[in-house]
């Protein structure tokens, strides 16, 4: 007598699909025809922006680095070819042992201290009255915040310094028929006033990047913080600032950086006021130094120091943002 199984059968597993031939583009194995297909690929689209990274910024880097360790010295009373005598650390002791570029930094440090937070308050504030929807004619609004940028520095700062000056600037003229007299280029009124031209050209550049990200936020996020009873105040400070913390780090880092490297504007107008020198920012001591004093040297050396610092602060700020970050998240 035969016995009969019924117990269930169970069909044989399907064959796993090879790595290799992954139609959902899995990890292909190491040494594959396709992975090395899709790392040439990838090589080829990457070439172009590592040889620009590589010719405007790698080299110029070590060109000024190995400047600040040499110096030229002209022989033969003058009339005979530089020659490059090595001098080691002595150019960065010099940058640091002047007094005019450590007053540099420190107008740079006190710009910073007013420019960032007003330029980055200002933009956030104008941001997120755009994203409440009380602002009409967006569009309109935001090209009108965006010309300004559009400006080219150096016309900027023409424009500015036509009406930062006595005798010909209309805003002088009628702040004398109300009895104020103010020098915008006076000792006392010349680091507002550059500091006025930045803010000028930049608000409204960091004002779209802001707007940008606050339409990113999810309107269910907001619909859901609206139903819990919170205010637009509310909405904006606890809900819509925590989500574009990114973007403002970023604007931040825009912000120093472009700090850091201050020129156009204290250059052109040290044409009309005797308070700007010509090492009134590290950028203009680094001009000053190669041009005019011809120590490129000492110019390459007070380059690297500003660099370093650049990155220095950069890589501070990041730092900071992402433990900031990371302490909401817990």
């Amino acid at each position: 007598m035969s016995v009969t199984d019924h117990r269930p059968r169970t069909a044989p597993a399907p064959p796993e699909p090879s790595r290799s031939t992954a139609p959902g583009g899995g990890h292909l194995p190491a040494g594959s025809p396709g992975r090395r297909q899709k790392l040439r690929a990838s090589g080829m689209l990457m070439a172009p922006f590592f040889l620009l990274m590589a010719g405007v910024f790698v080299a110029p880097l070590v060109m000024a680095l190995y400047m600040s360790f040499f110096t030229q010295d002209n022989t033969g009373l003058g009339f005979g070819a530089p020659e490059q005598t090595f001098v080691g650390l002595r150019s960065y002791v010099a940058v640091f042992s002047d007094p005019t570029f450590m007053g540099s930094l420190g107008l740079i440090l006190l710009f910073c201290v007013v420019y960032i937070p007003v330029v980055t308050v200002g933009a956030l504030l104008l941001a997120l009255l755009l994203d409440s929807g009380i602002s009409r004619l967006r569009s309109v609004i935001q090209l009108g915040l965006f010309l300004p940028h559009a400006v080219p520095g150096i016309i900027a700062a023409i424009i500015w310094l036509y009406l930062y000056t006595p005798g010909i600037s209309p805003v002088t003229e009628a702040l004398s028929r109300l009895d104020l007299e103010i020098n915008f280029l006076g000792v006392n009124m010349v680091v507002p006033s550059i500091i006025n031209i930045a803010v000028w050209s930049s608000l409204g550049y960091f004002s779209v990047i802001f707007y940008a990200a606050l339409q990113a936020v999810p309107g269910e996020v907001l619909e859901a913080a609206r139903m819990d009873g919170a205010g637009p105040v509310r909405i904006a400070t606890l809900v819509k600032l925590p989500m574009i913390t990114s973007s403002l780090v970023m604007v931040l880092l825009f912000a120093m950086i472009w700090t850091l490297q201050l020129f156009t504007e204290p250059m052109l107008l040290s044409q009309s006021t005797p308070a700007i020198n010509s090492r009134f920012s590290p950028s203009m001591y680094i001009y000053d130094a190669a041009f005019t004093r011809n120590n490129y040297g000492l110019a390459a050396a007070a380059a690297v120091v500003l660099m370093v610092a650049t990155m220095a602060l950069s890589f501070g700020l990041t730092k900071l943002s992402n433990r900031l970050q990371r302490q909401e998240g817990r």
